[in-house]
């Protein structure tokens, strides 16, 4: 595991720990993003991994308490017939971010190192095409002063196979299945083998690939969130005092209240 690796030994949590140190570093994401907005810096985080490996729910927790007018998840389906036309990575570049804004990418241009490698949707010269371009392209990123973070969540074979079969049996999770999610569980060494030759190309001293153990879904999202937050740098913005104003006070009759629709009140929380 990657924090063994490190020399540092896990922490074990609870349910109730979990929530409560997600509570905290989703707090500190917070304060991440007030200081991003304050000096104006633009990151890009790309969450990629196998099917199923948590990216969707591990983004999902990231953004839940920011400020989604300065936070978005690029999440593109398959590309238009016009889009096929263009250069590949130009629909994503249309995403990228402007001053104080942060986006994630669900899946990115690493689709084509990945399923379209693996799937046959790029050619070989496509495809060496990209490993060519993409490490130029991303040092121009960073050159034009942004922060890109790049994260693989590394799923075991065996915990593959009991979400999707999870997803199979719930019908709240069927959706997450795709046709294409089992034709890539058809193709596990294939994809093992397109990872590591992607990573051979693309795991630059300035964008380096982040690994992270996504075979405890819980663990994992606490262990990305607090890497992020070592990762972009921050500091605590400053922050005007604010005074809530006098509420205003003139004559006004209000329309009757049974002359708008109401929804109807079948829950009353305590």
């Amino acid at each position: 595991m990657a924090a063994l690796s490190a020399g540092i030994a896990p922490e074990r949590c609870s349910r109730k720990h979990y929530e409560k140190e997600l509570d905290r570093l989703q707090s500190e994401l917070v304060r991440m993003q007030e200081w991003i907005v304050h000096r104006g810096l633009r990151v890009i985080v790309i969450m990629e991994g196998r099917d199923a490996a948590g990216k969707g729910g591990a983004i999902k927790r990231i953004i839940e308490k920011l400020n989604t007018r300065y936070c978005r998840v690029v999440a593109l389906g398959t590309p238009t017939g016009r889009e096929r036309t263009q250069w590949y990575f130009q629909r994503y570049i249309a995403h990228l971010p402007a001053a104080g804004e942060i986006v994630l990418f669900d899946r990115s241009w690493y689709n084509r190192a990945g399923v379209e490698r693996v799937l046959g949707f790029c050619t070989d010269e496509e495809y060496e095409d990209f490993l060519r371009t993409c490490p130029q392209l991303e040092r121009a990123l960073v050159r034009s002063g942004i922060i890109l973070v790049k994260y693989w969540l590394s799923l075991s074979d065996k915990e593959q196979e009991r979400r999707f079969a999870d997803r199979i049996k719930n019908p709240d999770k069927r959706w997450k299945l795709s046709a294409m999610d089992l034709e890539a569980r058809a193709h596990w060494v294939d994809y093992a083998e397109a990872k590591d030759q992607m990573f051979s190309y693309t795991d630059l001293r300035e964008t380096p690939w982040y690994v992270v153990d996504a075979d405890d879904k819980r663990s994992a999202r606490l262990n990305l969130i607090s890497h992020l937050l070592t990762v972009v740098p921050y500091e605590d913005p400053p922050h005007q005092e604010i005074a809530l104003p006098a509420r205003q006070e003139r004559a006004y009759a209000r329309p009757p209240v049974d002359s708008q629709a109401w929804v109807p009140r079948r829950y009353v929380v305590d």
